[in-house]
């Protein structure tokens, strides 16, 4: 028996999507294309061996010296049913840096992507309402990317009513 069976499920169904992988401890981590994040999520939630139905955390990692793919949004998936967990990054470039959402198919994502959308300029693609959850709206940048300016100045905003 595999002591990555997860890694190799996934490896099986999406083939040359899959970019990476690695198990440390037992934390299997898949890197994919990121065309396929909504197909491959959908299927770790409605496959009954994954039943993986609980989306604990949506993120972003920034990479600022990589020559490509600067971002990487990071899901960590957990079946309750099976007691497993996987971790899916998604390789997002600068340039183009949108990603699907995958709201429809968790709804606490919903705040996720905002909030790395906020803090990262990570766009997600059809979200419901994507802006500014942290942040106020006149705010200039993302400030978790590497090259925001520690000592940046933002415009000073009138009392909240």
């Amino acid at each position: 028996m595999s002591d990555t069976p997860i890694i190799d499920k996934i490896k099986a169904r999406y083939g040359d999507n899959v970019l990476e992988t690695h198990n440390f401890r037992g934390d299997q981590t898949v890197t994919v294309d990121k065309s396929i994040n909504t197909d491959l999520l959908q299927w770790l939630r409605d496959d009954p061996e994954m039943d993986m139905c609980f989306l604990m955390d949506l993120t972003c990692v920034d990479y600022m010296d990589r020559k490509q793919a600067r971002f990487e949004v990071v899901y960590h998936l957990f079946s309750l049913q099976h007691n497993h967990r996987v971790r899916i990054k998604c390789p997002v470039d600068e340039e183009d840096c949108a990603i699907e959402t995958v709201t429809p198919l968790f709804k606490s994502a919903n705040w996720y992507e905002r909030e790395v959308w906020d803090l990262y300029g990570v766009r997600f693609i059809n979200h419901p309402k994507l802006k500014r959850i942290l942040l106020y709206e006149g705010f200039k940048g993302h400030p978790l990317r590497k090259d925001y300016p520690v000592n940046k100045r933002q415009p000073l905003i009138g009392p909240m009513n």
